[in-house]
């Protein structure tokens, strides 16, 4: 059958059978981050085994450094990629299947040693975070294949908000479950329904349509292409400054991961309210992710990423000065969009670089280089907490998200990138 015969509006037939699918897939995975949110609800289960801030902090942490870490390892082997999408279900078995395993450590939790208990749940983060990452660079290289460029903004966007959408229903369900059952049974439900949404996210991902492609790159190896890397990161200005403001960006973000430890331990707040509360972050999210998803698109993805920032800035902020619960809800409504910016955009940014022969590079290292920063970050915060304060911690962060700001925007004044389509880049 022609393109023609098979499209609507103009629209290839596929195209829109896989962006359907690829948001539904989303949706459940952002399910599955809702009622198992390691913003709130893992960390408030490894409270319950240790009083360590700093290895609360490294709850959210171990998820993004396992994505971020591994991509650019990977980017040879997907360089020679006929077909993306057998690659991405191996790999992404291994970022759901832990949730499971969780479930059953939450279970027989009060007959285990809480060090043991503590090491297991590490274990299991540690596998989840590098399963995600070793997912990424595959992932987000099929997804540029099979979503054309001027759709990718709002691709994503219509994904993050179809995600976060169902994450703020679980989020608010977690929080009731945990208010209304007891141990062990309230985190076993958590757990055992993130790893049936994961399941299902699992099937829609599996249902992508993807035809074989000529390989970007043909030598047999699957090791780094340093030349390439050398290259990339000693000629191209503003990939440079890309990977830095996102590097302060992540620093910044790990004071969120403390938003709800904070709001249950100092200020009295319930646990079904910290869920509402997540509800709030998340629904905010929805509501943003499309907005900004079109506008980057029409107006330019880099004036996005300092409204982002701005945002995170706002929401530290505030949280080092907020005691009454009201205004917490405010917090975490403007980390949503913190965070929405922080995924959406910089996706899009990242898959904007570089040619075919290029992009799986450019993606890999534009998370990879970031990772350090990353991983430094909950030990940096916890240290802060424990000789400061969670205030002064909030109030540190707000400068970092403002400096992030402040690089985003001088970004806006730097010619195209030298691998970056100019149109797109134009502000």
């Amino acid at each position: 059958m022609s393109e023609t015969a098979s499209s609507v509006d103009g629209i290839p037939a596929h195209v829109r059978f896989n962006t359907i699918v690829n948001i539904l897939d989303g949706a459940f995975f952002g399910a599955a981050l809702g009622i198992a949110s390691f913003i709130t609800i893992i960390p408030l289960f490894v409270s319950q085994l240790t009083d360590s801030a700093i290895l609360i902090g490294l709850v959210p942490t171990i998820h993004i450094v396992g994505w971020q870490l591994p991509q650019v390892f990977t980017s040879g082997r997907v360089s020679r990629l006929t077909r993306y999408k057998p690659m991405v279900l191996a790999m992404s078995i291994q970022e759901r299947l832990p949730f499971f395993g969780l479930a059953l450590l939450a279970w027989f939790l009060p007959g285990l040693d809480r060090g043991v208990a503590l090491v297991l749940v590490f274990v299991l983060l540690i596998w989840q975070g590098l399963g995600g990452g070793w997912t990424a660079t595959v992932w987000q290289s099929m997804i540029g294949k099979i979503i054309p460029i001027t759709w990718r903004g709002g691709f994503f966007g219509a994904q993050s908000a179809a995600a976060n959408l169902f994450a703020s229903v679980t989020a608010v369900a977690a929080g009731q479950i945990l208010e209304r059952f007891d141990s062990p049974f309230d985190f076993t439900l958590c757990f055992a329904l993130a790893g049936l949404s994961m399941s299902i996210s699992f099937i829609f991902l599996a249902a992508t349509r993807e035809e074989e492609h000529k390989p970007a790159r043909t030598f047999d190896s699957n090791r780094i292409d340093w030349e390439s890397v050398r290259r990339i990161l000693g000629t191209d200005k503003v990939f440079r400054r890309f990977v830095l403001v996102r590097m302060i960006f992540q620093l910044g973000m790990v004071a969120f991961a403390f938003y709800a430890v904070y709001a249950v331990g100092y200020l009295g707040a319930s646990a079904g309210l910290v869920g509402w509360m997540t509800g709030v972050l998340i629904f905010g999210e929805v509501i943003i992710n499309p907005l900004i998803g079109v506008i980057g698109d029409r107006k330019g993805h880099r004036r996005v990423l300092v409204l982002g920032a701005l945002a995170a800035f706002a929401s530290t902020m505030l949280a080092g000065r907020a005691t009454a619960i009201p205004a917490w809800f405010v917090v975490f409504a403007l980390a949503g969009v913190g965070y929405a910016v922080g995924w959406t955009t910089t996706m899009v940014l990242s898959l904007e670089f570089g040619g075919p022969e290029d992009q799986a590079t450019y993606i890999g290292l534009s998370n990879t280089l970031i990772a350090p920063a990353t991983l430094a970050a909950p030990f940096l915060a916890g240290w802060c907490i424990e000789s400061l304060g969670y205030s002064a911690m909030f109030q540190i962060a707000a400068l970092i998200f403002l400096l992030a700001a402040l690089l985003a925007l001088s970004m806006l004044r730097m010619p195209a990138s030298n691998g970056m389509p100019a149109a797109i880049t134009q502000s």
